[in-house]
């Protein structure tokens, strides 16, 4: 017998792997689009969604993907008759979807579709991706868009800058509004809802630059919204011009070689300082000096025997002074 013979055998057992039944073949059916959104803006409406990466099976989309996009109107909604008569909208995103790895989906797709063919109508949205192999994922969620009459758009938008913060005016008939605010290396974002065609910003900080876009929405019934075309921007960077309130409760009393003088402390949180104003007699105010934001002054540059009249100014840290307090006499023994 032949020694050989049993290594040979274990070898061949090592060497050859378990052979299973083949896997199926992969569906290649895209995923299916579920935040489909849309809304009338202006003259047109505004549709987007995110575009699916990857099949149902979590493989890539065969290229290249094709976007359906569909709008119609349905008097009892039916989703192949609806398919059958809905128009199809042309394509809004070109080229193949680039993803990164563990990236889930593409960027949003963002189509803007002519409203005025139906105004007075509600237009029933729905999408579906195709892939380059044919398949195709099921339809969208489906969005209803009462259409009405583009919402004015605001006009005449102004920003001025007043004690509470930044003011903003414009002109638009309506009784509801959104403001967006941009500021600085950041972008439009919604600051407020309004009424009326005034919105007062009470977040701003001198110095720094406010840029504000107004759009009018109109309310089309089941907590659905028209807006308006976004109005033109207005920027301003608001600068403190506002001077402090005159201070108040002055007092003056007399030292053997001074006249000592103190008020009540300005409650300004940009308080700089108080500037002292003095007349001798009956003479002209002039100024006597500059003290910090301590509420007293000692003015040893006076006579005995002599009246002097003083007033007080308080001074914020952009400089500007506020108005005289009422002026007090004290006469020097």
């Amino acid at each position: 017998m032949n020694r050989f013979l049993p290594a040979a055998a274990a070898l061949f057992l090592v060497a050859c792997g378990y052979v299973g039944d083949p896997l199926p073949p992969l569906a290649n059916v895209p995923l299916r689009i579920t935040d489909l959104a849309a809304v009338q803006r202006g003259t047109r409406i505004v549709v987007q969604f995110t575009v699916p990466a990857t099949t149902t099976e979590g493989h890539p989309i065969p290229p290249p993907l094709r976007l359906d996009l569909r709008a119609g109107t349905a008097d009892q909604f039916e989703e192949n008759q609806w398919a059958e008569s809905a128009r199809r909208i042309p394509p809004a995103m070109a080229g193949e979807c680039n993803t990164k790895p563990g990236q889930e989906s593409c960027p949003t797709a963002r189509y803007e579709v002519p409203s005025a063919d139906w105004t007075g109508k509600e237009v029933i949205f729905g999408v579906r991706s195709v892939a380059g192999n044919g398949k195709q994922s099921g339809w969208s969620n489906f969005v209803v868009v009462p259409v009405v009459a583009p919402p004015e758009k605001p006009s005449a938008v102004t920003a001025v800058t007043v004690q509470q913060g930044v003011h903003l005016t414009w002109q638009a008939h309506g009784t509801d509004f959104r403001v967006f605010r941009k500021t600085e290396g950041a972008d439009f974002a919604p600051v407020a809802s309004v009424k009326k065609p005034e919105w007062t910003d009470s977040a701003t900080e001198f110095g720094k630059r406010y840029t504000y876009l107004v759009q009018s929405i109109v309310s089309v019934g089941n907590q659905k919204q028209a807006e308006s075309d976004l109005s033109d921007e207005a920027s301003i960077v608001p600068r403190d011009i506002f001077p402090p309130l005159a201070p108040k409760g002055v007092q003056a009393s007399t030292a053997p070689n001074s006249i000592e003088l103190n008020w009540d402390r300005n409650t300004e949180e940009d308080l700089s300082g108080y500037r002292i104003y003095r007349a001798e007699g009956n003479g002209a105010m002039e100024k006597a000096g500059d003290v910090s934001a301590v509420p007293s002054f000692s003015d040893r540059k006076v006579e005995h025997g002599k009246t002097y009249h003083y007033a007080i100014s308080a001074v914020d840290q952009a400089g500007n002074e506020s108005p005289r307090s009422a002026p007090v006499e004290v006469a020097m023994p």
